[in-house]
Parts: structure tokens; sequence; C-alpha cells
């Protein structure tokens, strides 16, 4: 097979802005170029790539498949490439998944260390729910990822980060705040509002609520932590979240925690990575920072 590096580079990217002209601009080239790399790639092939609807280009059957793949030959080429030049130096760029959690209020500091240790090490960042970080990995669009709670994908490793628990928390108003105890049909009468499915905060407390609440009264689903800890500072709503993300709010005494015994909210925070990715420097680099920096939390 007679494809290039080049010839997968422009289908990656063009895959990823589902635009000639926005592919040409990224990898600084001129569209014509683009369009020829792409329809000799797709001649080479002998299959369509691309589902072309007016100016916007959408992944066919074919494009799909190869896509996942041509990730992976890219990583592999820049693996090759950073082994070569610059075997003693932590260098290049790497792309780092989070869930909310840990990208709101663990990673500015870990990013920091590592920009003042590692200036020569890129992390580009970018934030989604967990079920979305273990998908961007499966699918070779990111080399590293935060998650909350479990994964159960065989195709990647876990490595526990920070042990972590959720509370449920109310408004000082709330008719619940002052109570000594909460029964369970208190939690199923009351309005929860909660992240969106997907979430690993929402993951874990649909598990622990599990046999144990039949029926949750739940409002509103929102993905943005600050929008939930507004709704409940100002209405008459429960929600579950990190413990991390409310704990200022409970010192300053805007939120109260409610005692729920009965609801098993532990968790952790993890990093997952690709069993097939094998060794990466840049990884390992991040990976040890992340680990010093646990020990001081």
């Amino acid at each position: 097979m007679k494809y290039s590096l080049k010839q997968i580079t422009v289908f990656d990217a063009v895959a990823s802005l589902e635009s000639v002209s926005a592919a040409a601009r990224k990898l600084s080239m001129t569209q014509s170029a683009v369009s020829m790399s792409l329809s000799q790639l797709e001649n080479l092939l002998d299959r369509p790539l691309f589902i072309r609807q007016g100016n916007r280009l959408t992944l066919s059957h074919w494009g799909n498949w190869l896509r996942p793949k041509a990730r992976q030959l890219l990583q592999d080429a820049q693996q090759i490439q950073f082994g070569l030049h610059e075997q003693h130096v932590i260098s290049g760029q790497f792309k780092l998944c989070s869930s909310q959690t840990a990208a709101e209020y663990l990673l500015p500091n870990l990013i920091s260390k590592i920009d003042n240790d590692f200036p020569e090490l890129r992390i580009d960042l970018e934030v989604e729910n967990t079920e979305h970080v273990v998908e961007g990995l499966i699918n070779y669009d990111f080399d590293l990822g935060i998650i909350e709670g479990r994964n159960d994908d065989s195709r990647l490793h876990q490595e526990k980060w920070i042990d972590d628990h959720l509370v449920v928390v109310a408004a000082p108003h709330h008719p619940y705040a002052n109570a000594e105890k909460i029964s369970l049909a208190q939690l199923e009468q009351a309005k929860w509002v909660l992240r969106e499915q997907g979430a690993g905060t929402r993951r874990i407390f649909e598990g622990a609520i599990h046999g144990v609440l039949e029926k949750l009264n739940v409002w509103k689903e929102y993905e943005h932590v600050l929008l939930l800890k507004a709704l409940v500072r100002n209405g008459a709503y429960l929600s579950c979240l990190p413990h991390i993300t409310v704990e200022q709010d409970v010192a300053e005494g805007k939120l109260v925690i409610i005692d729920t015994p009965q609801l098993n909210l532990q968790r952790q925070l993890s990093f997952v990575w690709r069993n097939d990715a094998g060794d990466n420097p840049l990884r390992d680099c991040v990976l040890n920072e992340a680990r010093r920096m646990s020990k001081t939390l």
C-alpha cells in the first residue's frame, strides 16, 4: 500500500473538522492540495471515505472504519519521532481528556506544575463526561483520560488517582437542612437536580440508590456543576455532587450537606489509557507528577 503519512494526516484533519477549507487552514495547506491528497487516498483505498453534503464532509462507513486506525498510526509515528529526536527530553504535544471534577479542581495545579518543570511538554486538555472520555480513548482521540468511578471496557487500563466521595446537598433554607435524620421516603419525595446521563457522578449516584430508592423525582439535568449548585442554593432542590466541588460552599454557609448513611457514595478518580498504547514517556511524566500530587492532598 503506497499511502503516505501526509495523506493520513489530511484525512484525520478533514474527519475532525468536516471541512476541506478548515483542514487546509489547520495544516497550512491550500484547499486544492488538501482535496488532491484526500482524493488520492480514496483512489488508493478504492473506497469513499466521506459523504459530501454541500461544503460539509461526514465520514462514510469506510471512513468510520479507517478513523481509529489512522489515529493510531499517527500516534505511532509521533512516538517514533520523539524516540529518535527527543529521547532524553520530555517534549511534545500530549492530549488529555478529563471529566469535569478533576478538570476544574485538580488539573489546574497539576498542569501548572508540569508546565514549570517540563516547559517543552504541551498538554492539550478537553473536558467531557466520563462516558465521552472513554469513547474518545477508544477512538484514539486522546493519549490519556481521567474518569470518575469504574471503567468496564477491557480495552482500557485504569489506575486509581484520588479517593473521593459524593454528598447530597441542599440550601440552608431547604426543609431538610436542619433535620436530624432524613428518611428514604423523604429523599424520594424531594425535587432533585442532577448531572446528565453519562457523567461519572450520575453513574455513581444511580448505583448508590439502586435497590434503596424506588423512584427519584428528577426535575432537571445539567452538565455543569456550577449551574447545579446555583439551582440548589436558590431553590428547593437536592443534588448529589462531589465533595470537593461543594466544600467551599459548605464552609461559607451557602450549602448544607444532608446526612445520608443509607447511600454508599464513595468513589475514585482514575487515569485511563488504551492497553495497546505502548510506552509513552509523556504519559509517564504526567502520571508521575499526578502520583506525587496525590500524596499531598
